[in-house]
């Protein structure tokens, strides 16, 4: 047996992954443990989570995979820095700190933070790329497959086309640091007054209100985009070398005036930019991946990197039919680098006959090997009941058949109902397992929820939850989105006559766009999650049960949290989540929580226009 630990950390999403004999065992990112979203310190609580899962310690792990070269990266930044030098002097200052007391000597940072490794443990390193690449090679269905990457930045590559066969990956091409989509659309997410590194899906969800009317002056002036999906940056047009700010005043004038205020209300201006580097990122993607079907000659595609969680841009690509299959890995960013790291290891491994064959799952076995990304930790009905106790929690406990019928019938009757069953969720959705859930068909629950639970900008889309067997019924997609990254148009059966003359922005909001308008953004897309019963079985049979009750098999799922903090970890951030906010109902394990019972404070006040 082969114990590998893959850890992510010191960037953004910090990660720890454990891989036995090859088999994904658990994975966790850091923020659901300390509650800091985005956390980036060491994963330290993911980690010992991982080794508690799978009855061991650190005695026990071979070899610890960090999900990137340190030094290499180093050279990249004092590189980057020498060439505009004076000017990226205060940033160097301000970063330097940190990586000469502990990045630079990650190997004695990872020992200080792990104690108890021993000291033959080896502690081995991958390339940024490489672990984003095997992270969406190793765990997806195919024996054989093209593989792009697209992020921000790793150690210098921003772009890769790689080819993944059987226990070998060949990376192939790559673009290098400054030029990056990533980079590009995290400039556009704060210049529209979201933050850089957690605001994009933001940016992605206010793009639908606007027209993409800077689209060209985009790619005239800020991007110039080769047929072949190659670019380059005017870097004229951005700061992201010098310091902090990523736009400067070239870059506000080529958008019509300066950054917005993230306290100030939104113009259509606004929302038109949104719109436009949307449409340059998915026309960049698309150029990308012709690239990469006639370079690698494949016909199966898998997508990583932070670029690859922009599920408007993968609907887009999927619906080109460029390739005959796309899979996606479900913690495409950094967190999902822990995996990639541990996977490639082990396969390096494999390689070299110093273990057997293991547990990746390959081609003709019916699916990938995320385990639906159920990978965190579960809580027994006992730890469960000993929390709700603690709360002094008025609740009622019901069998598994009982439990699906009552909240079935409660979400039929219009109910906002928490649900945090089984393992939770890796990677930044909720799937089913820590999610908020709601009637899709309710015109009201899309600003209730964000505004009374989630305390967030109402013009966010929510996602729908469909059962698998039934996704051509309600939406114009063919393949699965277990993992909701893809973005599809509703069935032309479910869509409703829009007003003659469509009104301008958030008046936009107003109008019922298909039969199920709590999960239908303005343009009449939606962020589709397919259940298959074989994957996770019990919200599948909720939703079948909601289905008996009204003929839809469609549920809204949103992640069970509110603005600014992580996803629910444990039965006591669930219990807290569901007392300080409008949630109607909790079914927590086998319990069943109505909030009208609870003697606590009231729910914090609504919120509608600022963002994080």
């Amino acid at each position: 047996m082969r114990i590998l630990l893959g850890i992510s950390a010191y960037y953004h999403d910090s990660a720890a992954v454990l891989l036995v004999d090859g088999e994904i065992v658990a994975a966790a990112q850091e923020e659901r443990f300390s509650r800091r979203k985005n956390d980036e310190r060491f994963p330290v609580h993911a980690v010992f989570f991982c080794l508690k899962q799978a009855g061991i310690g650190l005695a026990d792990v071979d070899a610890v995979v960090f999900y990137d070269k340190p030094v290499v990266k180093f050279s990249r930044l004092l590189e980057s820095f020498l060439a505009i030098a004076p000017a990226g002097l205060p940033a160097w200052l301000r970063v330097l700190p940190s990586w000469l007391s502990e990045k630079l000597n990650l190997r004695q940072t990872i020992r200080d933070e792990l104690d108890g490794l021993p000291a033959e443990c080896p502690i081995l390193f991958t390339e940024h790329h490489v672990a984003h690449a095997a992270s969406a090679f190793y765990p997806s269905p195919f024996d054989r497959a093209a593989i792009l990457t697209v992020d921000g930045v790793g150690e210098w590559a921003t772009t890769t086309i790689s080819r993944g066969a059987e226990n070998r990956i060949e990376m192939m091409r790559e673009l290098h640091f400054p030029h990056s989509l990533g980079l590009l659309y995290s400039a556009f997410t704060a210049y529209c007054g979201f933050r850089v590194n957690s605001g994009e899906y933001k940016l992605m969800g206010l793009a639908p209100y606007g027209q993409p009317r800077f689209a060209d002056v985009i790619l005239e002036n800020m991007i110039d985009l080769k047929p072949d999906g190659s670019f380059r940056l005017n870097m004229d047009c951005f700061s992201f070398l010098k310091g902090r700010k990523m736009t400067n005043r070239r870059f506000e004038q080529l958008m019509g005036g300066p950054p917005r205020d993230p306290e100030s209300p939104f113009e259509q201006r606004h929302m038109d930019i949104a719109a436009s580097v949307q449409e340059v990122i998915g026309e960049a993607m698309l150029r990308l991946a012709s690239q990469v079907r006639e370079v690698t000659g494949e016909h199966r595609l898998c997508l990583a990197g932070g670029v690859a969680l922009n599920c408007v841009a993968n609907g887009k690509l999927q619906r080109a039919g460029l390739f005959d299959e796309i899979w996606i890995q479900p913690a495409a960013g950094d967190a999902g680098g822990a995996l990639g790291a541990a996977l490639e290891a082990w396969h390096q491994f494999r390689k070299t006959d110093h273990i057997g064959e293991g547990g990746a799952v390959l081609a003709g076995t019916g699916g990938d090997s995320m385990h639906g990304t159920l990978l965190g930790p579960a809580f027994s009905e006992s730890e469960i009941r000993q929390t709700l106790e603690a709360h002094d929690a008025v609740f009622e406990q019901l069998d598994e058949e009982a439990m699906l019928g009552r909240a079935a019938e409660l979400l039929a009757n219009g109910a906002v109902l928490g649900w945090f069953q089984g393992r939770m969720e890796f990677g930044p959705r909720a799937l089913g397992s820590r999610s908020i859930l709601g009637d899709a068909r309710l015109a009201s629950m899309q600003s209730s929820i964000n505004q009374k639970v989630k305390f967030r900008e109402s013009f966010r889309p929510f996602a729908p939850a469909v059962l698998e067997e039934r996704v051509g019924d309600y939406f114009d997609l063919t393949a699965e989105s277990p993992y909701m990254l893809l973005v599809a148009d509703l069935a032309k059966s479910q869509r409703l006559a829009g007003p003659a003359d469509e009104p301008p922005g958030f008046e936009r909001l107003k109008h019922e766009r298909s039969t199920l308008p709590a999960v239908t953004h303005v343009d009449g897309s939606a962020r589709v999650q397919t259940v298959a019963r074989e994957r996770h079985p019990l919200f599948w049979r909720l939703l079948r049960q909601f289905e008996q009750r009204t003929g839809c098999g469609v549920l809204l799922n949103t992640s069970f949290n509110v603005r600014g903090e992580p996803v629910v970890c444990t039965p006591d951030d669930a219990y807290r989540c569901f007392v300080n906010t409008a949630m109607d109902w909790l079914a927590i394990g086998p319990f069943l929580l109505s909030r009208q019972k609870q003697t606590v404070e009231k729910p914090r006040p609504t919120y509608d226009p600022i963002p994080d």
